[in-house]
């Protein structure tokens, strides 16, 4: 059937159901393929931060019921099945569910692990309560994909008291770069490609953040720590998070983004395991979330960057960051002074 031949409401119900998918079942679809986990099991820090975690905590979990939310391939089941666990529960609303239940019973775990295909807020577990809580619900910028009210629910409904939740804690961080010949390339190359002018495309690349490395000798200034999360008290209201911050020139230098990292810590047991995104850290396989300015801010040592970030879920796509970003900057070569709206998407 061509376009011209499509009744009008014919090509509405397509443009909402692919609306619907945008903003719903895509991103359990990004999770069927297998690519993603390969990524995600090879980030050596994400993995073996959750075994260490896990397996040096035997005394938490022998005998106990375990819950994981949002378990892809079961690797996080089966390291809790090998601490001593009684009964491991897995949920995710992904098509890689049924690959898990493969690999669960090609390592004979069967008698131990269920899993259960289904959204946590809608399916119904074998239990009426668990006693620890396992995820790693993280995504870029920390908050994108919202997966953290996910486990808030799991944590309110299943959680037994004095129960555990792995990982616990959560922190959020910025700080300043240098990054002229990137910049040029990614946002200023929009301006005249091959003769022509493209700038309307630059308004948009710069207000989406991008996800990549940065490299520790690009950084201009300190680390200001921007938001605290204690997974086990948090509610889902104070997930969005408005927060001032301060930083501080380590050297002459010029600045053109901005950029964000987190960090994990499991404080439970004998020793708590922490892991951080920044990227004076190892690799993890969520980089760094970088944000550009239109300003290039030409900064000498120890002069002050003031800022605020106001980070709240879209309405539209719950899942989707909106990132309200606002810079004062008064030194002695030059001052500026902007607010920017991103959309991590």
């Amino acid at each position: 059937m061509s376009d011209s031949s499509m009744s009008d409401s014919t090509q509405q119900e397509l443009v909402d159901r692919t609306k619907e998918l945008t903003t719903s079942d895509y991103y359990f679809d990004s999770y069927s393929h297998f690519g993603i986990h390969e990524e995600m099991l090879k980030d050596e820090v994400r993995t073996m931060s959750y075994r260490k975690a896990i397996m040096n905590n035997r005394h938490l979990f022998k005998d106990k019921v375990v819950l994981d939310v949002g378990c892809g391939t079961g690797i996080l089941c089966m390291f809790a099945a090998d601490a001593g666990a009684r009964l491991v529960i897995g949920v995710d609303n992904s098509e890689i569910l049924p690959i898990a239940q493969k690999i669960i019973k090609a390592n004979k775990y069967e008698d131990r692990i269920v899993l259960i295909k289904g959204k946590m807020e809608e399916v119904k577990l074998p239990v009426e309560k668990v006693d620890i809580i396992i995820s790693e619900w993280m995504g870029y910028f920390m908050l994108y994909e919202g997966m953290l009210d996910t486990v808030l629910f799991a944590r309110d409904k299943y959680l037994v008291p004095g129960g555990i939740i792995m990982p616990d804690k959560a922190s959020l961080h910025i700080n300043a770069i240098e990054d002229a010949e990137y910049k040029e390339d990614k946002i200023e190359y929009w301006n005249n490609v091959y003769g022509y002018d493209m700038s309307c495309i630059r308004e948009i690349a710069i207000v989406e953040p991008l996800v990549d490395v940065v490299k520790p000798n690009m950084i201009v200034t300190n680390d200001c720590n921007i938001l605290n999360i204690d997974i086990m008290t948090v509610t889902k209201e104070q997930l969005p998070f408005k927060s001032q911050f301060k930083l501080r020139a380590d050297r002459d230098d010029s600045i053109h983004a901005f950029v964000v990292y987190f960090d994990i810590e499991f404080s439970k047991g004998h020793k708590s395991v922490f892991f951080s995104t920044g990227p004076r850290a190892k690799y993890t396989h969520w980089k760094q979330s970088i944000m550009y300015i239109d300003d290039v801010i030409r900064v000498k040592k120890g002069e002050l960057i003031n800022g605020e970030i106001d980070v709240a879920p879209f309405q539209a796509n719950k899942r989707d960051l909106k990132i309200k970003f606002s810079y004062d900057f008064v030194g002695s070569q030059c001052k500026f002074a902007d607010t920017i709206e991103y959309h991590m998407r």
